[in-house]
């Protein structure tokens, strides 16, 4: 019996496309804020970025049909006293935006159905609960109107948007800066990663901590950490040697990860985007030119290395669109936003179609006939010039 030598796997050829110029967004002033966010945010009617701008923090919102050239005095969302660390789109009103800053407040802002025709400085509502820059914000996947907000004062508030109140306050939870947070799939749970290097899962309906892990990774550098569709968890971070790692834990047992992977040595930290559907996870490094992607699978070694789409410029943030802003029909399972000193450039992950048997024989035989067709009007042609020359 002959050994299968490769992985088979429907998500084994999936690559990756940047679109041509004219379809990129450019001459946008990129923020420089050194913080570890995305920069940008995605939705199928918009992309938001963040950007230089000063007397403040701003961001760009712009419909996603308007590419080519952004002129300098496009209007921007500019409430904010001090610069702008992160934003994301609500995933159940896309005119919906909530943003967070280094004034200590969380923003959240409604958009007009084309898009900003002027500047938008009066939010609707100002949620005011942090004592130090506030550096994520994460909107709950399955209920309406809650948004999470993390600070650097190293505690999360759950916030209820349709009144402005804080629900919940997780105090005295984290002892330092919290550099990830992630909702699982119902809303049920959350997943921290701390800079004491430790991963927590928190039940914030009891205000309690349900599973830890000291030392997830054991270098200093920041990490991330997201929950999967079936409850596991996916980190990111160093080991000792500030070699870049990837990991999958179990929620009810973490004292040993199911793996670990070591990647490479470089220093910037890995995003990771996750496609429940396909259960693949994308990592994007900050400053790097590449993205890699991970399919999750229950046979070792588990996470399993797909391929790498390369680009030769170095990405400032990323933003990942939701599936149900994809164009299925041409096989597009994920679409990137890049960010680059200067523009935006979309990246479309695509699976090849498997050309099915009929189809190709359809096709060879319709090739066929045509050729057959214009052979017969050539000899009919021929036919006529030879019957008028006997004349």
């Amino acid at each position: 019996m002959m050994r299968r030598v490769v992985r088979q796997s429907k998500f084994r050829h999936v690559f990756g496309q940047a679109v041509r110029n004219d379809q990129c967004y450019d001459d946008i002033r990129v923020s420089r804020v050194t913080w570890d966010s995305s920069f940008c945010a995605v939705n199928p009617k918009f992309v938001a970025i963040i950007i230089e701008a000063s007397g403040g923090g701003a961001f760009l919102v712009l419909p996603l049909q308007k590419t080519g050239r952004i002129d300098k005095a496009y209007p921007t969302v500019c409430g904010h006293t001090g610069p702008v660390l992160d934003i994301e789109w609500c995933p159940h009103n896309d005119h919906v935006i909530a943003s967070s800053s280094e004034d200590c407040t969380v923003m959240v802002w409604q958009i007009p159905e084309n898009g900003l025709e002027s500047p938008l400085s009066e939010p609707v509502v100002v949620l005011e609960g942090h004592s130090k820059r506030v550096g994520i914000v994460s909107w709950h996947p399955t209920a309406r109107n809650v948004l999470l907000s993390a600070g650097c004062d190293n505690q999360i508030i759950i916030w209820n948007v349709g009144t402005g109140e804080a629900m919940i306050n997780l105090e005295d939870m984290h002892p330092d800066v919290i550099f990830s947070v992630s909702w699982s799939r119902n809303g049920s749970l959350l997943c921290t990663a701390c800079k004491d290097k430790k991963v927590r899962v928190i039940d914030p309906r009891k205000k309690k901590i349900v599973a830890e892990k000291d030392k997830a990774h054991e270098g200093a550098r920041p990490m991330r950490a997201i929950f999967l569709a079936d409850g596991n968890i996916f980190t990111t971070g160093f080991s000792r040697m500030s070699e870049r790692q990837l990991a999958l834990w179990k929620t009810d047992s973490m004292d040993e990860p199911i793996c670990v992977q070591e990647m490479d040595t470089s220093n910037g930290v890995l995003l990771p985007f996750y496609d429940p559907d396909t259960n693949i996870v994308y990592l994007c490094g900050k400053g790097d030119s590449s993205i890699r992607y991970f399919e999750i699978t229950d046979e070792a070694p588990f996470v399993h290395y797909l391929n790498t789409f390369s680009t030769k410029e170095p990405q400032r943030g990323m933003g990942y669109m939701p599936k149900r802003g994809l164009d299925v029909n041409k096989c597009e399972i994920a679409r990137f936003y890049k960010l680059h000193e200067r523009k935006c450039e979309p990246i479309i992950m695509t699976v090849p179609r498997k050309v099915n048997k009929l189809e190709e024989v359809l096709r060879e035989f319709k090739s066929l006939r045509d050729r057959v067709i214009l052979q017969d009007r050539r000899i009919a042609r021929l036919e006529e010039q030879v019957a008028k020359v006997a004349m």
